[in-house]
């Protein structure tokens, strides 16, 4: 068995059937040791994934405390799925291991998009899509809603929260996307997301209002309760998050969802 190997060993340091063998070789182990710490610590990369998706759906929603670890702060949430045609809650998905990016992706799980619908650039849609209530008792106070769409040069996703009156904005942040650093990537500026708290994102005949400007919004800006400073040097970006939130906004998106939140309210 080792014969083989003795030959090669035997064989001149500057031998190029030597070195080939040597590189192969190194090749080889270097591919197992990789190959095995992946597997190895695949079960810590997927938990510091949930947690890092819980961190972020914390700090849009305005939970973060200090002193309290993450997974006791997103105690307060219960995640659901939905059927985004109907808005209703789906039962028979497990709403902690759903997976919504990787259903985006498979045929028998998504929708293409017509053209002339798809404002945000993505394509294709899940036909189910994860929300988070935040609660106090049976209450809900608070919904984050998963959104995505194309900014300048890349998707962006993110999470918007919305009050229990399903149009007040609570919080709009993104974990993931590849915006230009000091422009489109702004985005990221926590004073530029300050500012769309408080926002309206419908009117009162629940047509999508929320619109991210040129310049900036003041005292007399018209239906200023309705519009966000765009950012500086960043026209595409800003109209990529404005088209983003008219689509998962609107009837392609969390429409009849939303609605049926603000009839439960009512009620």
């Amino acid at each position: 068995m080792f014969a083989p190997i003795q030959k090669i060993l035997d064989l001149p340091n500057d031998s190029v059937k030597k070195t080939l063998a040597v590189a192969v070789a190194l090749c080889l182990v270097c591919s197992v040791l990789v190959s095995g710490a992946a597997v190895v610590l695949k079960p810590m990369q997927d938990q510091n994934k949930a947690l890092d998706k819980k961190k972020n759906i914390l700090e849009i929603a305005g939970l973060m405390e200090e002193g309290k670890s993450i997974d006791e702060l997103f105690s307060q949430i219960e995640p659901r799925v939905i059927d985004m045609t109907t808005g209703e809650y789906v039962t028979d998905v497990d709403p902690v291991t759903y997976d919504q990016r990787k259903a985006s992706n498979d045929p028998k799980q998504n929708i293409q998009l017509k053209k002339e619908n798809d404002i945000a650039g993505i394509k294709r849609r899940a036909k189910y899509t994860s929300v988070y209530l935040v609660k106090d008792g049976e209450k809900i106070k608070s919904i984050i809603l998963p959104v995505h769409g194309y900014g300048l040069w890349s998707t962006l996703y993110g999470f918007l929260a919305l009050k229990n009156d399903a149009k007040t904005v609570v919080g709009l942040g993104f974990y993931e996307h590849a915006e230009t650093p000091g422009l489109g990537g702004e985005v990221d500026n926590p004073e530029w997301r300050k500012k769309w708290i408080g926002k309206q994102v419908y009117n009162d005949s629940g047509e999508v209002m929320i619109q991210v400007i040129k310049g900036s919004v003041n005292s007399g800006t018209p239906d200023a309760e309705y519009k966000v400073d765009g950012l500086s040097g960043a026209t595409l970006t800003s109209r990529g998050v404005e088209n983003m939130l008219h689509y998962w906004l609107g009837k392609q998106g969390y429409d009849k969802y939303l609605e049926n939140i603000r009839k439960e309210g009512a009620k």
